[in-house]
């Protein structure tokens, strides 16, 4: 007998909403449909105030909604859930659910907007000593967080017990979704006999912020435009007010590189429209990350399930779920002179390797991830939510 579906009232805040946020509850509702949402997001700026005063803004100008009858409790880590509880005593009766999309602890040093403010890291340690349940995207994201409190606890000037940790060793990694395409063939990229492919199209499709690496993509900008070598950089993804300099002596790299070869410049910036962005990435080769900073890798995923080949560091989440064969050996010391010239020659040469492959008309190998499918993963965001809301 089919079990009955159960409509749960659910509210989520999302307390910085930054992109990877944004698609994670886009895709929760997507995989529910059956529930009743009501949403509270704030925009990913002034992360300092966001971070602090996210309870104390949603208190007060959203007091009447955050007061109705609600089966369910669902927060990002960014969310001052202990706060939020004292301003509105109705949330604290119920069950809550609690995300981590990322953590503050292993953010790069050189970021000079967050590098000396504690108030990030014990904002989400708060919380997680409030939440009923906790789920992480990686583990990755779960281990370094731990460690990270653990190395703070011995820091503070009192004592504190390191069992209040144990509610987040008990917690759970439950990725956010990727999303469904349908299956077509990937463009002309696939080599054939008859007509090989020459140049390799390469994307690099991240936040145009430090944490991601730009400066180890300049780095690579500069190696391919002196060696001639037979690759298109796209460089695509979000952009901000300011971004870092390094941006724009790549794109004067690039169009020098393409008028050498004579061939068509890659894009570059960010793409508005949704379809030709996927377009794009059904149309290239190779995905690259050169990130210092990522706890699932979104655009990575969403580039593999399109048909593009992985290039990304042997660091970070990635070798969660991705093979030895798509990794590169990265130095961590990458913003020195060595550490960036090491992990640009591991760069290049996995990336002539495959270019001489697509030239002798052999497809590049690709990854799978079903573990990261909606199908896949909805059953056991099902399973979390009815053991919360079923709770004594």
């Amino acid at each position: 007998m089919k079990k009955p579906t159960i409509n749960y009232r659910i509210l989520l805040l999302s307390a910085y909403d930054a992109m990877s946020h944004k698609m994670w509850r886009g895709r929760l509702i997507d995989m529910f449909p059956e529930h009743s949402w009501t949403q509270l997001a704030l925009p990913p700026r002034h992360f300092n105030w966001r971070i602090r005063g996210n309870s104390l803004q949603w208190a007060l100008n959203e007091k009447e909604r955050l007061n109705q009858d609600y089966d369910l409790l669902i927060v990002t880590s960014m969310v001052d859930l202990a706060s939020l509880r004292g301003f509105i005593p109705r949330i604290a009766q119920l069950p809550t659910l609690l995300y981590f999309h990322e953590n503050q602890f292993v953010y790069p040093l050189g970021s000079t907007q967050r590098s000396n403010n504690v108030e990030p890291q014990l904002v989400p340690l708060y919380s997680a000593l409030c939440a009923d349940a906790i789920a992480f995207n990686s583990d990755y994201n779960r281990s370094t967080f731990l460690q990270g409190a653990k190395e703070l606890l011995k820091k503070l000037p009192d004592p504190l017990s390191p069992e209040l940790l144990e509610r987040i060793e008990k917690s759970e990694v439950i990725p956010v979704p990727i999303e469904e395409f349908p299956l077509e063939p990937v463009t002309p990229a696939i080599p054939t006999a008859k007509s090989p492919k020459q140049i390799l199209d390469v994307i690099w499709n991240h936040r145009w912020e430090y944490d991601k690496g730009p400066k180890l993509l300049l780095r690579l900008a500069e190696a391919i435009l002196a060696q001639r070598l037979p690759i298109r950089l796209h460089v695509v993804g979000q952009q901000f007010r300011s971004s870092p300099a390094e941006f724009e002596k790549i794109a004067s790299l690039l169009e020098q590189h393409a008028a050498a070869l004579s061939i068509d410049q890659g894009s570059f910036g960010f793409v508005e429209n949704r379809e030709s962005y996927i377009d794009l990435l059904r149309r290239c080769d190779v995905v690259l990350s050169t990130a210092l900073h990522d706890f699932q890798g979104l655009a990575i995923q969403e580039a593999c399930t399109l048909g593009c080949t992985p290039l990304v560091p042997d660091a970070l989440v990635y070798p969660e779920y991705i093979d030895s064969e798509f990794l590169y050996p990265f130095n961590e010391h990458c913003n020195e002179s060595d550490g960036s010239e090491a992990n640009c020659a591991g760069i290049l040469h996995q990336l002539e390797n495959w270019q001489k492959m697509l030239a002798k008309s052999i497809a590049l190998p690709r990854i799978t991830l079903e573990g990261f499918s909606q199908k896949t993963l909805r059953p056991k965001y099902a399973e979390l939510l009815e053991r919360l809301v079923s709770r004594p």
